[in-house]
């Protein structure tokens, strides 16, 4: 009995149906790894498909950002010519006031002369001329108009027009010597350099 079992082992053994099983599971195991291989292939098909996704969202993120920058510059151009036009009128009538404070000085010359014409008596007419100029001075002092003071001071490119240079033995060299037309400042800035002579 034990023979016979022993025997039929050997046979199971010597069975080629031992063999085909084996060779049927080798196979499902190469095609595991196939499918595992096909899996890592969709994998990367994923991964590639999710970024190109992630590239055309950021390019479209750029183009917006760009259009809103080109609106922003045509905005800014916009305001900037607007400004100088606003700018441009501003100057155009900035005068007025100044204007309009010296239509009584012009109104009080107009009679002066009228008056000078009408009467020889010159002192009166020197008088009246004297209140006019004291009158308009006082305007432009309020606007912050001052005169220079250049004769005697060392010459300065910035505040002075030297038109002409003469020699002097009362002055050093470059000192201006004479003052051929007032010059003025507004305020701070130079409105009209002082037209000078200068000792050389």
């Amino acid at each position: 009995m034990q023979e016979e079992t022993n025997t039929e082992k050997k046979e199971d053994t010597m069975n080629p149906s031992n063999d085909v099983n084996q060779n049927e599971q080798t196979e499902e195991v190469q095609g595991a790894d196939e499918i595992r291989s096909g899996d890592s292939a969709e994998a990367v098909e994923e991964v590639v498909s999710a970024d190109s996704e992630e590239l055309e969202r950021l390019r479209a993120e750029v183009q917006e950002h760009q259009q809103r920058f080109l609106r922003s510059q045509a905005d800014f151009d916009n305001f900037r010519r607007r400004t100088l036009k606003e700018k441009e009128e501003l100057a155009k009538y900035a005068s007025a006031k100044l204007i309009t404070e010296l239509l009584p000085v012009v109104d009080n010359m107009d009679r002066a002369l009228t008056a000078a014409q009408e009467s020889a008596e010159a002192e009166s007419f020197t008088k009246g001329v004297d209140m006019i100029f004291r009158q308009l001075e006082g305007v432009l002092s309020a606007e912050g108009l001052t005169p220079m003071n250049a004769v005697g001071q060392p010459f300065n490119p910035e505040y002075h027009q030297a038109i002409m240079q003469v020699e002097s033995d009362e002055y050093e060299e470059g000192i201006v010597v004479e003052e051929v037309q007032k010059g003025y400042l507004l305020k701070d800035k130079v409105l009209r350099p002082a037209m000078v002579k200068v000792s050389g």
